[in-house]
């Protein structure tokens, strides 16, 4: 999932050599901590949040396969 998410977010920056992605993993829930150059934050969220909603919603369809949820978090 943590290949899958870099790839996406890689492909939408302007700085792809600053994006880093941490992958906490508890017994239910995964969750992920994006940090990216702050110009490319918008980039990121999308216009009203639809690009990190649609992320979102591919992560947490792929962890409930496998009877977990998944979190995204965009941190500055």
């Amino acid at each position: 999932m943590k290949a899958l998410l870099e790839n996406i977010v890689k492909s939408l920056v302007d700085a792809p050599n600053e994006v880093q992605i941490t992958e906490i993993d508890g017994e239910k829930t995964i969750i992920f901590e994006l940090r990216c150059n702050a110009k490319d934050i918008g980039k990121i969220i999308g216009k009203s949040g639809k690009t990190v909603g649609a992320m979102r919603t591919l992560l947490n369809s792929i962890a409930a396969k496998q009877g977990r949820k998944a979190v995204l978090e965009v941190v500055d």
